[in-house]
């Protein structure tokens, strides 16, 4: 089953010192490059040697820009996989555009199990350096190849996380336009291991109702709309339905001599259910492929359908539970977190790299429909749906008044940042040591009583009913301030996001 790619243009695969004797000095557990002098010329961002850090090992696959390696981080040895693309291929600027996109894309969806976590992006002089979470147990091509077709349990599985991976995609703002077997990779070798999505290089953000014209994919892969150059995120759907065929039946459905007959046979559409193993396959996953390989994109299902689609649900049941919205899940975390916690957390997102927050910055820009550059209670009503959640008027409410810190009424910019960013985050020593320093004002090594008081009482919060109870919660060893080690295991506290990534590794 080998696989002609269709890509026009041309992708790539895609602190502060600390104060004098603080009593408890912030452990040094970051990850710091040593700089090389001068700015990369890809990600703008001044130039890192990842080789300083890292232990580059063997060669686990290759791109048409990039080469992935196995590298060992020198003091943890945590391996991990690095994705170096080769910067003197970057000659023009849909080549860089596309890179930068990458990352950032990466750093958007990152945190969901089934898509690989980009730890960090660094450029030298001869390479942008992503290093990713280690996949160790191939790709989901090749089980195929291993097993010939899957079970329809089995593919019911597969697929399920395939189209978790859409959903969540789409409810981001992102469309994949890559989606085949060749980039989901297995965690593990375990037969039960979760799916990871990777490679990202043709992603891009998007708004409902956009139209994209450009030529990308796999031939396979790729639906009728994309070659008629008019298409949006439902393509994204057809590559998925593609894939739930061939995990049915170990071949993909259209077919052809070379890749114009491959294009000719996905335009006619006409699906095969009548060879073996078909005759043999339920009715209901037969009417699943269909429904995703509409020819009419208005027509297919989408992500959120497919997953409730009776073929799909886990033991025949329908799941009641709605879909985890990431971007809303957050605001709701943001929402039971104390005021202190609250301010930090605007700290660093006011301190957060442009690629890091680029993907909730065209969140914004979508709900912002007056670009006033601040969503009012209005603007958000109407934009959450929009993401694929549905949530009563005074559910609205308590977001819009626990995501707007300084109480005048809209969110501005800084304010959704903090109230949606992922809490890995928090994961850097970096960035909880310049929140803390915000807050201690005389370089103690403590937040006092009145430090607390001063800081949020330029949020309108700093009441002494508010500043005792932070106090009471956060001062662990009772000596009327907070320490940094207090305050560290206070914004780490409660983070699902945090505590899962840790049991992944």
């Amino acid at each position: 089953m080998g696989n002609c790619n269709i890509r026009l243009r041309h992708h790539a695969a895609a602190a502060q010192p600390p104060p004098e004797n603080p009593p408890h000095p912030p452990p040094t557990t970051t990850t710091h490059h040593r700089q090389i002098s001068g700015t990369g010329r890809i990600l703008g961002r001044p130039m890192e040697d990842v080789r300083s850090t890292y232990v580059f090992g063997r060669e686990l696959g290759r791109g048409q820009f990039g080469v992935t390696y196995l590298v060992t981080h020198k003091t943890t040895g945590d391996k991990f996989a690095c994705k170096s693309i080769a910067t003197r291929k970057l000659v023009n600027k849909d080549d860089i555009e596309d890179v930068r996109r990458e990352v950032q894309i990466m750093y958007h969806l990152t945190g969901h199990r089934n898509i690989v976590e980009l730890k960090g992006a660094y450029e030298d002089r001869h390479s942008v350096n992503l290093i990713m979470e280690l996949c160790a147990g191939g790709e989901l091509f090749d089980r195929i190849l291993a097993k010939g077709h899957y079970s329809e349990r089995a593919a019911a599985e597969i697929c399920r996380q395939v189209v978790t991976v859409v959903h969540n995609c789409h409810s981001m703002g992102v469309m994949h336009r890559d989606l085949k077997p060749e980039n989901f990779l297995f965690l593990s070798s375990d037969e039960d291991s979760p799916l990871k999505a990777t490679d990202f290089g043709l992603s891009v953000f998007f708004k409902p109702g956009d139209v994209f014209r450009d030529l990308v994919g796999s031939s396979y892969y790729v639906a009728p709309e994309v070659l008629r150059r008019d298409y949006g995120a439902e393509a994204d759907i057809w590559s998925a339905g593609v894939i739930l065929y061939v995990l049915l039946s170990g071949v993909p459905p259209f077919w052809g001599d070379n890749e114009k007959g491959v294009f000719d046979a996905v335009l006619r559409g006409h699906i095969d259910f009548l060879s073996d193993p078909w005759p043999s396959i339920s009715n209901s996953a037969k009417d699943l492929v269909k429904k995703m390989l509409r020819a009419d994109p208005k027509e297919r299902l989408s992500a959120t359908e497919v997953l409730n689609h009776p073929w799909m649900r886990e033991d025949g049941e329908a799941s009641d539970k709605p879909l985890d919205i990431a971007v809303l899940t957050r605001m709701k975390q943001f929402r039971a977190m104390n005021k202190l916690k609250k301010v930090a957390l605007k700290v660093i997102a006011e301190n957060l790299s442009e690629e890091e927050i680029v993907g909730l910055k065209e969140m914004f820009k979508s709900m912002d429909t007056d670009n006033s550059g601040t969503i009012t209670f209005e603007e958000l009503k109407a934009g959450l749906p929009k993401l694929g959640t549905k949530l009563s008027e005074s559910e609205v409410m308590q977001l819009m008044e626990s995501a707007d810190v300084d109480g005048n009424g809209t969110i501005d910019y800084i304010e959704f940042i903090t109230a949606t960013m992922h809490m890995n985050r928090m994961e850097r020593e970096d960035h909880l040591y310049t929140a803390f320093e915000y807050f201690d004002k005389d370089k103690s090594g403590y937040i006092t009583t009145e430090e607390l008081e001063h800081a949020l009482k330029k949020y309108n919060m700093g009441d002494e009913k508010t500043i005792k109870d932070i106090i009471t919660e956060v001062d662990t060893d009772h000596d009327g301030r907070i320490n940094y080690d207090e305050f560290v295991a206070m914004m780490r506290k409660g983070n699902p996001e945090l505590v899962t990534n840790r049991l992944r590794r």
